[in-house]
């Protein structure tokens, strides 16, 4: 939340339901000089409507990609934007892919995996 804020991208909102990491990223908020400027949510991800999201970065385990992959391709528009980090979706094709191993991360373009699930 606190990357996508600093390039550009607003509003920079996370979901966490984890209070210990809800309140560990309002800290690195805080310390980094981004307090009021991002915003940490203790949400239900899978209950929260992303019909108005038009970037998402995940970072999630493997086993929940597939039911997450559902639920965007449902809800997000056509001009989104996926960000997964660490773990790849398994059934969709990037658009674009940064760094390796650990650091590596996936993007995918909404339209773009629509158009492949046809």
């Amino acid at each position: 939340v606190l990357e996508a804020y600093k390039q550009g991208l607003r509003p920079a909102l996370g979901y966490e339901l984890n209070p210990w990491l809800l309140c560990l990223a309002n800290y690195r908020a805080w310390k980094a000089g981004y307090h009021g400027k991002v915003s940490f949510l203790k949400e239900d991800l899978w209950q929260v409507n992303l019909s108005n999201c038009h970037n998402v970065i995940v970072f999630l385990a493997p086993s929940v990609k597939p039911p997450l992959a559902t639920k965007l391709l449902a809800e997000l528009p056509d001009d989104a934007r996926v960000v997964a980090g660490r773990f790849p979706f398994p059934c969709w094709t990037p658009s674009s892919t940064l760094g390796q191993g650990l650091e590596q991360v996936w993007a995918y373009d909404m339209k773009e995996v629509r158009r492949e699930a046809q």
